[in-house]
């Protein structure tokens, strides 16, 4: 690895904590100089500007939660576990999320509106991309006879993941994970409705 790429690095990590726990808009170019210790030059030789490293950081966020996701997943033999898993990777989204501000899909989301047309085009394609992964699962466990065809994997993909993204928002709120264990307990019963 390059000095450059070291840098590189160091500002998008940096930046990605910063834009996840006080917001895209609310972080200046002076906090990412203060949180790496860089000048402003060292980080205008890399990023033309702070979209720049806005879309950068969310990149690698989108690498982090995908890697929580396929390690969650891993050694699980049946649908209803892998779902189970993906979910539990926020099961303390209060005090111990994969990315310390929260889920940045959910984050972003809210930010990128039409402010950022970029940002948001990466959103939107970041949970599509979920929902097709959560649907592809569905998919296999009703081919393999887990669950039954009344089962509508991209309808319940995209309720599943809406309704995580609402548990994790709900729980950083209250400040209480009860959210996220609730939404855990009706998505096992919502599968299990549909169990052979």
């Amino acid at each position: 690895m390059t000095n450059h790429d070291k840098v590189y690095n160091l500002i998008v990590d940096k930046s990605l904590i910063l834009f996840n726990t006080q917001g895209i808009h609310k972080t200046s170019i002076q906090d990412i100089m203060s949180e790496t210790g860089l000048p402003k030059g060292s980080i205008y030789r890399r990023f033309k500007d702070k979209n720049d490293i806005v879309l950068a950081a969310y990149e690698k966020a989108g690498l982090i939660i995908w890697s929580h996701i396929n390690n969650s997943v891993e050694n699980k033999a049946t649908t209803l576990e892998k779902i189970l898993a993906i979910s539990e990777i926020y099961l303390d989204a209060v005090h111990n999320p994969p990315i310390e501000g929260g889920c940045p899909l959910l984050n972003t989301a809210v930010e990128s509106d039409s402010t950022f047309p970029e940002l948001k085009t990466m959103t939107s394609k970041a949970f599509n991309n979920m929902t097709m992964f959560v649907e592809a699962l569905l998919n296999e466990g009703i081919e393999s006879g887990e669950f039954t065809n009344e089962l509508e994997p991209h309808s319940m993909a995209s309720h599943l993941l809406a309704s995580m993204e609402g548990a994790i928002m709900a729980s950083r709120l209250s400040l209480s994970n009860e959210h996220i264990k609730n939404n855990l307990d009706f998505t096992k019963r919502l599968l299990l409705s549909y169990s052979v």
